[in-house]
């Protein structure tokens, strides 16, 4: 029989991944009491390492599943577009200046 995976919080998830960063008790020890592999704790130690140093202010939640941001980020996507738009803008014309 397999087992289902156990969906897991954003919360959990930072818990366990700012214990890992403390490093009071070791991953195996981590693993027993939070009862998930240790190999899920690594991974989320990683990710918030690797997250915390290009987080914004105001920070989006790091664990996040991608859900819901998408409404909060609507005007930075705007943004994005708009500035995609005129790079573009520019390159053509340098492009037809330059006669490439």
């Amino acid at each position: 029989m397999s087992r289902k995976r156990k969906p897991h919080s954003p919360d959990f998830k930072g818990k366990v991944a700012l214990a890992a960063i403390k490093g009071d008790e070791t991953l195996n020890e981590l693993a027993r009491r939070y009862q998930i592999n240790a190999n899920l704790i690594v991974k989320w130690k990683k990710l918030l390492l690797e997250s915390s140093a290009e987080i914004p202010v105001p920070a989006p939640p790091v664990f996040a599943s991608g859900k819901g941001l998408a409404s909060a980020r609507g005007s930075e996507i705007k943004l994005l577009h708009a500035k995609t738009g005129e790079v573009t803008m520019e390159n053509d014309f340098l492009s037809k200046v330059l006669g490439h």
